[in-house]
């Protein structure tokens, strides 16, 4: 079986190698070549190459983002409204006339210190010399001192010195752009500054502002375009405020930069290699060119053939990940079927049998969510981290091509699977699948898009692509979700969704199971919760034992009365038969009958083996001993074991092993109402204990460990099913 599949899969992924020239590029001549007729030959690989050269070194094409111009706008209004408000605190300015005051004498005497504008204030009120002042003092003085009414004037000055001094402290307590400089601005420069701004960041704005400018670049434009403009004294606070609110407003225009991109492929001329009839191709020793190639392979002269040195070490890898798989399968202990390698073998190989009829599909993602919805995320993920490695290997898909579809196909097998590392729910609906197909196409066109990005600088040249990339991934979902209810019944596969849509109780076997054995359907309802508690803490396959349970009994369909939770209180069959022999025969019946039900309605063997895995070989208790009170009484009744034991097999699967155990403490737990919960764990481990020592779960792989937690899990169920409730009063009708 493994050469067969190892030789099935080299032959199926290494395709490659069957047509390989041993006279390729790079190897040298080993005699001289001549052309036989004169040929004009194109050289694909090279005008491909210089076309897609020419995509990538095509500009791109910028256009100013309105949106953005918008936005610095608004910045800029939101700046100059803050000034304004600001300017409205400190009064206006000049604050009186400049025939009265000049400007700079108004400036200074507003935001003199205090000192020295209580020194102007004495000499004045002193009449004194000017001696000992400075130049401002002695020029304030002297306009002063030519004013009539210097009392109003002096008030004017106060009030505009205390409004200077108020603002002033605000703009030095909160983080502002405006400072001392712009206060000092009179209301006429503030205006021209405002509108001189405005014109200013326009031109810039204009012009474009590409992504990525540098700070210091930026910022240098600013300033040569506010030093044309701008007044000098209130160029820094334009610099400051330009600086804050220009930004980059140039976007690329992806449609046209495709088209010009597009153009400057198109025009690259095909790359021709000619050459007349008699003309030497490649002399002997040469290293043979590409062009030489071109004309080799032309003329067949490049001795095509099956490279069986590279062959024959693609076969040692592909041997090598077979015993990978192999592998993984044995230490997660799984139990994979012949049909189940059939399978996997099937969906591996149909991958480059698409790529042979297509040249470029794959079918990974479809490939990886069949494998992961059907044998779980670590057979799903490691299949297709093997399969892509071997396909970029044997076959000539290109990288860029191939790994955006091996992500796709590789998210598929790992999240349509069921995880147990950490445990996890599996995908249950096909809705859930859907919803997995649509989060495969968005992988894999990112993935193609950020793949191709690192050889195409102009990304959005490839943006199409990678949308239909993403397309074809979700399609490869669709197809893998039609595919999959019909992979199931021909491979006899059960996933999460088929289990879910077993256990449903409309199904047609469930409810005649309700109907004709209303107790069994009862005793069968208990014991499912009893193992699916159990599977879920030992990480078992929950969805497989809740449907295998379920159906672990519909053979009591064929005679229901035949089982005592069946009877209703009606007298006992068995009391009237009174015949051991035939009782047990009865009882064993059925699982036989169970069997021919499930094949009848075509249920899954894993769901067939809980028929008769769940009671094993266990002995019919009950109707032995009473065998063995007859023998007593008549000594020569043949008495066999065996005619009292069920056919098995025993539990092959923890899953089987934990429905056995939760059949077997149903009755007794059932029974149990008032019971403390360690008579409840008594009872119970010494059932499970029995069924131990009667060697029933050799071949389950439970182990002590998990047995003592299964007894306690059950318990905890049947605490839950039997809580106590409030004793209500009896209520008596009240007289009318």
């Amino acid at each position: 079986m493994f050469l067969l599949v190892v030789l099935s899969l080299s032959s199926g992924l290494g395709y490659r190698f069957y047509d390989q020239p041993q006279l390729d590029v790079g190897k040298i001549a080993p005699q001289t070549l001549i052309a036989p007729i004169s040929a004009r030959v194109e050289d694909v690989k090279t005008t491909e190459e210089k076309r897609r050269e020419a995509r990538s070194g095509a500009s791109a094409v910028w256009v100013v983002d309105k949106q953005v111009n918008e936005q610095i706008h608004q910045n800029l209004q939101h700046l100059l409204m803050q000034g304004g408000k600001i300017r409205e605190k400190l009064g206006n300015f000049p604050f009186v006339k400049t025939s009265v005051l000049s400007t700079a004498t108004q400036t200074y005497l507003r935001q003199a210190p205090e000192p020295e504008w209580q020194k102007v204030l004495q000499t004045l009120a002193k009449n004194s010399n000017l001696t000992g002042l400075n130049s401002a003092q002695q020029q304030a003085i002297k306009e002063l001192r030519t004013y009539r009414d210097s009392s109003q004037l002096l008030k004017a000055i106060a009030s505009s010195r205390q409004r200077y001094t108020i603002t002033l402290n605000s703009l030095s307590e909160n983080e502002t752009l405006y400072d001392a400089t712009f206060l000092n601005l009179s209301d006429t420069e503030w205006q021209k500054t405002q509108i001189q701004v405005r014109q200013a960041l326009d031109r810039m704005l204009a012009q474009g502002i590409y992504p990525g400018l540098s700070k210091d670049n930026l910022n240098s434009a600013i300033a040569m375009q506010v030093s044309v403009s701008v007044p000098k004294t209130a160029q820094p606070l334009a610099q400051r405020l330009l600086s804050k609110v220009v930004d980059a407003n140039l976007i690329k225009d992806i449609e046209q930069t495709k088209q010009i991109a597009e153009k400057a492929a198109q025009a690259v001329e095909p790359t021709i290699v000619s050459i007349q009839k008699g003309e030497v191709i490649v002399r002997a020793g040469e290293k043979i060119t590409q062009a030489d190639f071109v004309l080799l392979d032309h003329f067949q002269l490049s001795q095509r053939g099956i490279d069986w040195l590279h062959l024959m070490r693609f076969t040692w890898l592909v041997g090598l990940a077979v015993v990978i798989f192999r592998l993984v399968e044995r230490r997660l202990q799984l139990k994979l079927r012949n049909n189940d390698y059939i399978l996997i073998l099937l969906l591996t190989l149909s991958a480059p049998l698409l790529i042979i009829l297509t040249k470029s599909l794959t079918g990974l993602p479809a490939i990886g969510l069949l494998l992961g919805s059907f044998y779980g995320t670590a057979i799903g993920g490691t299949v297709m981290g093997l399969l892509t490695i071997l396909l970029s290997i044997g076959t000539e898909l290109s990288w860029h091509d191939l790994i955006a579809s091996a992500a796709g196909g590789i998210l598929g097998g790992l999240m349509a699977g069921q995880w147990r590392f950490p445990p996890r729910e599996a995908l249950r609906t096909r809705e859930e699948l859907a919803t997995l197909g649509i989060l495969i196409g968005l992988t894999q066109g990112l993935v193609y898009l950020l793949a191709n990005t690192a050889i195409a600088p102009l990304w959005y040249a490839v943006l199409g692509t990678a949308v239909l990339n993403g397309l074809a991934g979700l399609i490869w979902s669709i197809l893998a979700l039609g595919l999959s209810p019909y992979l199931e019944a021909l491979f006899d596969l059960v996933t999460p969704i088929r289990l879910a849509e077993l256990s449903n109780p409309n199904r047609p076997l469930l409810k005649r199971l309700a109907n004709e054995t209303p107790g069994t359907f009862q005793h069968t309802l208990f014991v499912a919760t009893l193992a699916e508690a159990a599977a879920r803490s030992l990480n078992c396959n929950v969805e497989l034992v809740r449907a295998g349970v379920l159906y672990h009994d519909i053979g009591k369909m064929h005679d229901p009365l035949g089982f005592i939770e069946n009877q209703m209180g009606e007298a006992n069959k068995h009391d009237v038969i009174n015949d051991p022999w035939k009782s047990a025969a009865i009882i064993k019946k059925h699982v036989s009958e169970g069997l021919v039900m499930a094949r009848h309605y075509k249920l899954p063997s894993a769901i067939q083996a809980f028929i008769p895995e769940h009671q094993g070989t266990i002995l019919i208790a009950y109707f032995y001993q009473a065998a063995q009170q007859q023998q007593k009484h008549n000594p020569d009744i043949m008495l066999h074991e065996s005619d009292f034991r069920y056919d098995g097999p025993i539990p092959q699967s923890k899953e089987t092993g934990i429905a056995m155990l939760a059949d077997a403490c149903e009755a007794a737990l059932r029974s149990q109402k008032d019971a403390t919960p360690e008579a409840a764990l008594a009872i119970v481990n010494k059932i499970l204990k029995a069924r131990w020592q009667d060697n029933q779960l050799v071949d389950s792989g439970l182990t002590r460990q998990e047995m003592s937690q299964i007894a306690h899990i059950f318990v905890q169920v049947w605490q839950q099913f039997h809580h106590k409730r409030i004793a209500y009063p009896q209520l008596t009708p009240s007289n009318q």
